[in-house]
């Protein structure tokens, strides 16, 4: 399974967030962006446990995330 994380952070934290979402496992990619979502990430996981993991457990626990939106991406 793919998702797409926004992540919406403190002042001047977006680039450092970025690499420390990047460095997670099963993080392809983050980037800090301009514009609404401070920071956009794609995660690729075999099962549902395992994003919970990443979002819950590991992202919400980095310093200066305030807020996350996950998109989960449907093949079609």
């Amino acid at each position: 399974m793919k998702a797409y994380l926004v992540i919406t952070t403190e002042s001047g934290k977006a680039r450092d967030i970025a690499h420390a979402i990047a460095a997670l496992p099963g993080v392809k990619m983050a980037d800090a962006c301009w514009g609404v979502g401070d920071v956009y990430a794609v995660a690729e996981f075999p099962a549902w446990k395992d994003l919970n993991e990443l979002v819950l457990d590991k992202v919400h626990q980095v310093s200066g995330v305030i807020r996350t939106e996950t998109h989960v991406a449907i093949e079609g």
